[in-house]
């Protein structure tokens, strides 16, 4: 009887899951509060299914009680973030809220079958960040700062700890990406991401001069060639597709952005030229079968997992992951794929692109410049995130060796990213409720688009 319990579970999860895709995108079409209630908790009820059976069949299957009391903590924490928060913030997007606890269920699931001890490790940190982020919209009510002066300061901030980190990191091969303090290891250049996104809104909410475009890209520009120091090539290339999309949404310049297309070509161009580990990805990406032994492992595994998956996977703990290298961290997309199926998968990049979607949406309601500016440029930088992570893992484009945000595991990354979704929050919930966060009424280029 259990075998057929565990067996139905791996369809009734990737219905869920599809359903829940599904759903997120039908929301965009109502506009009755009533009908909106009742879908989101249709997406919160989903929400709970897809743990459950994801759980039980961990459980099930393995025997291990840690999954017992995971899954029971994970229930008090996404009961919190669901139920609490919009009691707490009424005009909080819960679309946005929902999405972000939906691919983090599916992130601590593969977590949990991969490594149960670095699962439990990223849950604390997921909810220590969160919780300190439910005081950050009541902050944001009482700060004014008028951003666009500092944002000189957000600049250099983040240039000087990217030199701490090139001139005193860790070495990880062969990139220096981390510091350690205390026995605990960070990625500086998660946090950095999101205070270069602010330093472009700041300086853009205002004045789109050409003066201002050549200062806001020579400090852009150090940035990415300290990370190209550093041999990060990852970050180096969101940064630089941050910058150039910030600059097209302020400006509504293509003049500005064909250039910066053609300047990330150039570079591409050289960073192959330049290092060598930019070469065996080329290669590995390339010719994948003939070198399945040594550089093209890792791309070959994903793709053994992707296949093995089929449509509706394997079934958790069914399937062999984990004979991929750096799984929980580059490939947890084909890891999902093999055990959830690949309908599953799908659905997940659906439920990213829902979230990318709604904060452009959010972005464009938004009266007020810098914030606007701000939200727009976390959307373009998360999902482009999502396609240099899922892309590399399906062999759709070279490996670049960053994480999925929210699913994949590290500290630094579920940080970054549950502060990101809680930074667009906080602006949100305080322009609704009739606050301003001081950046001007100024409208982007876009905007002024769409007027008659």
């Amino acid at each position: 009887m259990r075998e057929y319990l565990v067996e139905l579970s791996k369809y009734i999860i990737t219905f869920t899951v599809a359903l829940y895709a599904l759903e997120s995108f039908l929301i965009f079409r109502l506009h009755d509060k009533k009908r909106q209630s009742i879908s989101y908790g249709v997406q919160t009820g989903l929400i709970f299914l897809t743990q459950f059976f994801c759980f039980m069949t961990l459980y099930c299957k393995s025997g291990d009680k840690r999954y017992l009391f995971f899954y029971l903590f994970l229930q008090v924490f996404f009961l919190t973030v669901l139920c609490l928060t919009p009691l707490i913030y009424p005009s909080i997007n819960r679309l946005l809220l929902h999405n972000m606890c939906m691919l983090l269920g599916l992130g601590f699931v593969i977590l949990g079958r991969l490594s149960p001890d670095r699962a439990i490790r990223q849950f604390c940190i997921a909810a220590a960040v969160f919780l300190a982020g439910l005081f950050w919209p009541a902050l944001f009510r009482k700060l004014n700062l008028p951003h666009q002066t500092y944002y000189l300061f957000y600049a250099v901030s983040g240039i000087a700890v990217l030199s701490v980190v090139l001139l005193v990191g860790k070495l990880t091969r062969g990139s220096k990406l981390s510091l350690s303090f205390l026995h605990v290891t960070f990625q500086p250049s998660e946090a950095v991401k999101l205070l270069f996104i602010i330093f472009l809104a700041a300086a853009l909410c205002q004045d789109v001069s050409f003066k201002r475009v050549e200062i806001v890209t020579l400090l852009a520009a150090l940035h990415v060639a300290v990370l190209a120091i550093s041999k990060d090539l990852g970050s180096a290339l969101i940064f630089f597709v941050g910058f150039v999309f910030l600059v097209f949404l302020a400006t509504g310049s293509y003049l500005y952005l064909g250039l910066g297309t053609l300047g990330g070509c150039i570079s591409a161009v050289c960073a192959y030229f330049l290092f060598p580990h930019v070469r065996v990805r080329v290669l590995a990406f390339l010719k994948p079968f003939t070198y399945i032994d040594n550089q093209s492992y890792q791309i070959t595994q994903s793709m053994f997992a992707l296949g093995n998956g089929s449509w509706f996977g394997t079934g958790l703990l069914n399937g062999r992951p984990e004979d991929i290298p750096d799984v929980i961290t580059d490939f947890i997309f084909s890891a999902i794929c093999e055990e959830l199926g690949v309908i599953s998968g799908v659905c997940l990049i659906l439920i990213c692109l829902n979230c990318f979607v709604c904060m452009m949406r959010m972005g464009m309601g938004l009266k007020d410049s810098f914030g606007r500016l701000t939200v727009m440029g976390f959307g373009v930088i998360y999902i482009f995130q999502v396609f240099l992570t899922i892309g590399g893992g399906i062999k759709f484009i070279p490996l670049t060796g960053v994480t999925l945000p929210f699913v994949s595991y590290g500290g630094s990354s579920i940080l970054a990213s549950i502060t990101m979704f809680m930074l667009i929050q906080s602006i949100w919930i305080k322009e609704r409720e009739g606050g301003s966060t001081r950046g001007g009424k100024q409208k982007t280029a876009v905007q002024k688009k769409k007027k008659p």
